[in-house]
């Protein structure tokens, strides 16, 4: 998806067998800001969906990348559904763990299928923007 590295997708056994020093997990009901400092220092930040109709989590990972500016792994984890997976990266999501009765096959065939999007979001500018800003135009 024009150079960029998609969202990576993870079983439950492949985010246990994942061995990183320094995870904070926030609940999805934590204020990220209220743990910056935590935050600038994790390897990983972990955030839970405790079930598909609970979307604060996209709200945390968006403020988690544009304003704290955190770089590591943010990992989604608990109600992970193959349809979410697009959301999760374009709010800043660079990893995701699957729910345990989702195929991972299924879920990266619903990721493939869109590579490229009008909007901007929290990792890249819209195009249009990307094309005013090399001719200067603003």
């Amino acid at each position: 998806m024009n150079g960029r590295t998609r969202i990576r997708i993870l079983a439950a056994a492949d985010h246990s067998s994942d061995d990183v020093e320094h995870v904070v997990a926030l609940g999805n009901d934590a204020d990220p800001l209220a743990h910056s400092d935590a935050i600038a220092s994790a390897d990983r930040v972990e955030l839970r969906f405790p079930n598909f109709t609970d979307g604060r989590a996209f709200s945390q990972a968006y403020l988690i990348r544009r304003r704290l500016g955190f770089t590591g792994d943010l990992r989604a984890t608990g109600d992970v559904l193959a349809d979410q997976l697009i959301q999760m990266e374009r709010t800043g999501f660079s990893s995701a763990v699957l729910s345990a009765d989702v195929d991972p096959a299924d879920a990266q065939r619903q990721l493939d299928r869109f590579a490229a999007f009008y909007q901007g979001d929290v990792a890249r500018d819209a195009p249009f923007r990307q094309r005013d800003r090399k001719s200067g135009n603003q």
